[in-house]
């Protein structure tokens, strides 16, 4: 009989203040299995561990149950602790009486007998458990970083400055993400243009990066320190290496469509270069919309005038495959559309535009070269009104989240429209003010004292248009009383989004996202870059609404989190996986249908068809075994005869004489 030992955590009074302690501790050594059983304050603290180490030694143990908390949060702390005695780390389990027990409970005497009954099917699976050794995988010391916005750059220069290779893939034409369209970064009024560009320039010339702009992801195979990527190169249709940047191309072209860039403020060609400082400096041509395309080869005036022979219609897309060891993924966000929000006017009346379109307004490399104007007549506006949380902390439109941005763009805006405009007068209507970030506080504080914007609390009703005006009514939540403004210009600051392909990229990737398409972090506070698929990481927005700072903090974050794989010749896994028992695999392969990470391959055996699972790959979710109409699929750890004890165990009634056959050792 294995000789099992009980470890009992108050967690402080997490656990204690709804268990008994001592009498879980008491019960438990009443178990034939037991032969030590103890509780301890914190159980994960160094102390703690100590306690167990030297319970394995003195006691000679060859399992242990740790009853604490989530095992998410320690079982690891606990494995290296028994690893750390000689004792196999997966012949520990723990049971959990903190999540499912203590913090659920409304009842301490319910409670304790939860407590014990857990601590009981733990015992009785220990007593079942088999050693296990890691899986051992080899890396490809190659990352690949999705996204080519500032947080893509960081993650990605971080990792190549360490001499490991990166291939950095950007959809759009150019790297630089929504940090290239603005005017200036909050709190510091810093141009972002002149923050961002080295940090783009930097990236495309560094020897340990490639970049593949115009890309895109388009499958993703293999386990943590081997992937395998496929990339799908979309036809830029001109030459990287023969297009010198001299711009005739796009001088001639006769298309004309909304720039993207300039949020539809201003046009550009078929054959467009995203923005002056767009690295590559190369332009693209849209297909989409180039006449050539559309029309069965009529056009073809860039063709004709490119002194290098750069264009070449001729291109298809192209798929290329590498091998990476880890992947950051950094594929940003998007605002949400204000023209959903019908009341305020947006698409109707040409003055009511969007936070984005203000800041081209305000760029000096926008199509009004920094002079704020009206869009109707081209006059500088005498009263702007910036209305917050369009899209954001709105149930009614789906997004009850706060975008977290927003506050500090929309005081941003109106610093920047006060230096602009001396003697305009500037509105801010908003629910509250969202300001937590270095310098933020002191930054709406500027705003409001110095730059003498008058900031107003209450969401706006509706925006309408009368006789060459804009009337914005409220209610001003500080007198309860309506109120109306006669404006020139009214901003509305939307919401961020997850990117609209975020839950197709998902899929590809492996990874979870949540109800608003953001990807979700294995663990908010202890694992909040790593997610579920061992190997990805998360950077910036698109893992939820942050700011600049938080963006590139997270990037380097992530990076770091790859370089501990990157940095490896091998890779230790946990065991915890699948296995097939061939012998009762009947072949169906209806298990390859369900496998989320694509971890089921054919296999012969016996001169027959069977399942196989690569342990590199599999996850340990036990999706196939619960599918498997053959019984054939089991989990090490979590196999059937496992099981089986726990629930025995569950429902098993201590014989008279089991009381005190615990062993000798007894605290």
């Amino acid at each position: 009989m294995r000789k099992v030992g009980v470890f009992v955590c108050h967690c402080g009074t997490n656990i204690a203040a709804m268990v008994d302690v001592a009498k879980v501790v008491e019960e438990s050594r009443d178990l034939p299995e037991v032969v030590f059983a103890t509780d301890y304050q914190f159980t994960c603290s160094a102390p703690g561990q100590d306690q167990i180490k030297d319970a394995i030694r003195e006691h000679n143990l060859d399992g242990v149950v740790v009853a604490a908390c989530s095992p998410r949060m320690h079982e690891p702390t606990f494995r290296n602790a028994v690893a750390g005695a000689g004792l196999n780390p997966y012949l520990v389990e723990m049971a959990n009486i903190r999540e499912h027990d203590s913090w659920v409970a409304t009842d301490r005497d319910e409670a304790t007998r939860k407590a014990v009954d857990l601590v009981r099917m733990k015992v009785k699976k220990v007593a079942k458990l088999e050693p296990l050794e890691e899986i051992r995988l080899p890396v490809t010391k190659k990352a690949l970083v999705i996204g080519g916005g500032v947080a893509g750059i960081q993650a990605a220069l971080d990792i190549a400055n360490t001499g490991i290779d990166v291939l950095l893939v950007e959809k759009e034409p150019s790297i630089g993400g929504h940090m290239a369209q603005y005017d200036k970064t909050f709190p510091t009024l810093d141009c972002a243009s002149c923050i961002l560009t080295p940090r783009m320039v930097e990236a495309a010339q560094h020897p340990r990066i490639t970049l593949h702009t115009y890309s895109e992801v388009a499958e993703v195979s293999g386990f943590v320190g081997d992937f395998e990527v496929k990339i799908r190169m979309r036809a830029r249709s001109i030459d990287l290496e023969k297009c010198t940047g001299c711009g005739d191309c796009l001088e001639k072209c006769p298309v004309k469509v909304p720039s993207e860039f300039d949020a539809g403020l201003a046009d550009r060609g078929a054959v467009y270069r995203p923005f002056p400082q767009a690295v590559p400096n190369v332009p693209v041509i849209d297909r989409e919309h180039c006449t050539y395309f559309l029309k069965d080869g009529k056009c073809g005036i860039c063709q004709k005038i490119c002194p290098t022979d750069a264009i070449d219609y001729s291109g298809d897309d192209e798929i290329i495959t590498e091998k990476v060891g880890a992947i950051v993924v950094a594929t940003g966000f998007h605002f949400f559309d204000a023209a959903k929000y019908t009341e305020y006017g947006y698409g109707a009346y040409p003055d009511v535009i969007s936070w984005l379109q203000y800041e081209r307004l305000t760029n000096a490399s926008g199509p009004t070269g920094g002079k704020l104007k009206r869009l109707s007549d081209g006059k500088e506006p005498e009263t702007i009104v910036f209305i917050h949380c369009v899209g954001s902390r709105d149930p009614s439109k789906g997004f009850p989240y706060c975008s977290r941005i927003c506050c500090m763009a929309t005081a941003k805006h109106a610093v920047i429209a006060r230096s602009k405009l001396p003697n305009a007068q500037i509105f801010s209507f908003y629910i509250d003010i969202r300001a937590a970030g270095k310098g933020y506080e002191e930054f709406v504080r500027r705003a409001i004292e110095n730059e003498d914007v008058q900031f107003i609390k209450g969401r706006p009703a509706r925006v309408l248009s009368k006789n060459g005006k804009l009337i914005v009514r409220s209610e001003n939540a500080f007198t309860g009383r309506p109120m109306e403004v006669d404006a020139d210009l009214v901003v509305l600051t939307n919401g961020a989004q997850a990117q609209d392909d975020a839950p197709e990229l998902a899929l590809i990737l492996g990874i979870g996202y949540d109800q608003y398409g953001f990807y979700t972090e294995l663990h908010p506070k202890l694992r909040p870059v790593e997610t579920n698929r061992a190997g990805i990481f998360l950077a910036g927005m698109c893992q939820g609404p942050k700011d600049i700072p938080e963006s590139v903090s997270q990037a380097s974050a992530a990076a770091a989190k790859a370089l501990q794989i990157l940095s490896k010749g091998e890779l230790a896994r946990e065991p915890q996986v699948a296995e097939v028992n061939a012998m009762r695999c009947t072949g169906c392969m209806d298990c390859r249908e369900v496998c989320f990470y694509t971890a089921i391959e054919e296999d012969e055996f016996m001169r027959r068809k069977v399942a196989k699972v690569n342990p590199g790959v599999c996850q340990g979710c036990g999706a196939c075994v619960a599918h498997c109409p053959d019984g054939a699929l089991e989990m090490k750890i979590f196999n059937d005869e496992q099981i089986h004890a726990e629930i025995t165990g569950l429902f098993a009634v201590p014989s008279a004489g089991a009381a005190g056959g615990g062993g000798a050792a007894r605290e």
